[in-house]
């Protein structure tokens, strides 16, 4: 019999992405049956429920898990992998849409048995005209330059099911899955021909918002695991840097703008960990990136 796929995704208020996410999702042509597609809603007020029963419905793969409170991300994979049944589990961000061969081309790694995890490639739909948007297409661009040096997961990750949880009093979810699975001795993977849109923050406050909480997770990784982020390299980031500058050679200012809103992200992040100011499971919204053309 063929190894099955679960699908898990993890929604708070979603109600004006998760349509087409799910349509992103159901719609994928793959080798491995896709046997259930599990949102979990994490104490979603608005009809983010009421979106994922309708298309239940229709679809029987569907199931919605209700948490009646917000208890943040890790706690709601955590409640998908206990509830997963496929060999092989792939996590999709409530606000991601898939492009047509995105699962297929993760999954095709599970013929080798020493793979652990796949990452896939995210492409941000956000316009580089203003400093955040470019920032974040820099962003993104250097993670998949990296990530083709030295895997680097996010956004959509397939790995295979162990039947594991992960710690709930913090964040870095696929970090923290591909720690367990790499100390089981399997291989951590990327394919860039994975690609799933998603929308980064559209103004410079947003952006230093999402991007300190991520830096103060992964620094937490460092401290409390002593598990290496690869963004944090800077063999791989001066790499990534160089092959970005070459192709962006003409936009020295917002290439600048860019670099400092990351320096000083990463540079509160190192103090906030330095004085143990703690990690968080549940951080604020945020609001700009949740709205995917």
């Amino acid at each position: 019999m063929a190894a099955t796929v679960s699908i898990g995704v993890c929604a708070y208020n979603e109600g004006r992405n998760i349509r087409r996410t799910l349509e992103s999702i159901l719609v994928q042509q793959t080798a491995m049956p896709m046997g259930e597609v599990l949102v979990v809603s994490s104490g979603s007020t608005d009809d983010t429920d009421a979106i994922v029963k309708e298309i239940a419905t229709r679809d029987g793969r569907v199931r919605l898990l209700r948490q009646e409170t917000r208890e943040g991300k890790n706690s709601a994979v955590n409640l998908f992998m206990a509830e997963a049944k496929g060999e092989v589990l792939v996590l999709v961000n409530a606000d991601n849409i898939l492009k047509e061969g995105c699962l297929e081309a993760l999954l095709a790694h599970f013929k080798d048995d020493e793979v652990g995890v796949v990452g896939a490639h995210p492409l941000p739909v956000n316009s580089t005209d203003t400093v955040a948007g470019f920032a974040v297409n820099m962003l993104w661009d250097m993670h998949h330059k990296l990530a083709m040096i030295h895997p680097k997961v996010g956004e959509v990750i397939a790995f295979r099911n162990q039947h594991m949880q992960i710690p709930v009093g913090m964040q870095s979810d696929e970090d923290l899955i591909r720690m367990q699975l790499e100390a089981k001795g399997l291989r951590t993977e990327y394919e860039g021909a994975a690609h799933v849109i998603n929308k980064g923050p559209s103004n410079v406050k947003d952006y230093i918002k999402q991007r300190t909480r991520v830096n103060i997770g992964e620094r937490y990784m460092k401290r409390w695991f002593d598990y290496d982020i690869p963004t944090w390299d800077k063999r791989y980031l001066f790499q990534a840097y160089i092959s970005f500058l070459k192709e962006n050679v003409r936009h020295p200012f917002l290439i600048l703008a860019a670099m400092s809103l990351e320096a000083y992200a990463r540079g509160y992040a190192t103090v906030h960990v330095m004085m143990d100011k703690g990690d968080r499971p549940v951080w604020s919204m945020v609001d700009s990136t949740k709205k995917v053309e």
